[in-house]
């Protein structure tokens, strides 16, 4: 498995969602895709991307003068620990009340999502158990 810290910020977590949709790419790539849009200097940039490879998010290789950095953890795994870190906040050390909280809540908001969240806990009881 896989050890690492996830994004600590909004900016952090764009970079990464960035390298998982290219794949590989640079610190002025990033930049130019991220960090200028945002007015943002190429030091800051590349200080997240730093941030990011030292938290075991993304890795680095020489190409030439220039490093290129690739996504070390895959999406899905990441957002399933910001989802439980998310859950966690949330819900608090007493989750069961919270919990019906939410579902009113969500059923407040759509209906149908509602539906939509009972079948995919359906669908999760089935997979857990081997059904």
């Amino acid at each position: 498995m896989t050890r690492y810290r996830l994004p600590a910020d909004d900016l952090e977590y764009a970079v990464l969602a960035e390298l998982w949709r290219l794949g590989t790419a640079s610190v002025r790539e990033l930049h130019e895709r991220i960090g200028a849009p945002q007015d943002l200097v190429y030091t800051t940039t590349a200080k997240v991307i730093d941030r990011l490879r030292v938290k075991g998010l993304i890795q680095r290789q020489r190409k030439g003068a220039a490093f290129l950095y690739r996504p070390r953890v895959a999406r899905a795994e990441v957002e399933r620990a910001r989802a439980r870190n998310a859950l966690t906040r949330l819900l608090g050390p007493a989750p069961r009340s919270a919990v019906a909280a939410l579902v009113e809540a969500v059923n407040d908001l759509d209906p149908a999502l509602l539906t939509e969240l009972e079948q995919a806990v359906a669908a999760r009881k089935r997979t857990k158990d081997g059904t």
